[in-house]
């Protein structure tokens, strides 16, 4: 049985996959975005925007630079939703 905490982060991975249009296998922790996936400034804001929108939490846009990676991406929705 997955805990709360993987089954957010596995919500989180499903939301980036999905706009990157890139199978779930083909992302690790710390693969980036950019540079090996082929996500540009606009895929970000979609990113933060459908994470906000799953999680119910806002996400301030200075924290996109931080959004790199599922790393990233983990510990900026932590953040947003006070889950630290």
């Amino acid at each position: 049985m997955a805990t709360a905490t993987e089954e957010w982060k596995q919500q989180a991975k499903d939301i980036v996959c999905d706009i990157l249009e890139i199978e779930p296998d083909e992302v690790t922790e710390t693969s980036l975005f950019k540079e090996e996936h082929g996500a540009d400034s606009l895929r970000a804001i979609e990113i933060l925007a459908a994470l906000e929108r799953n999680f119910n939490i806002t996400i301030d846009q200075s924290e996109l630079g931080g959004m790199v990676n599922l790393d990233g991406v983990y510990t900026v929705v932590a953040k947003a939703a006070n889950w630290n």
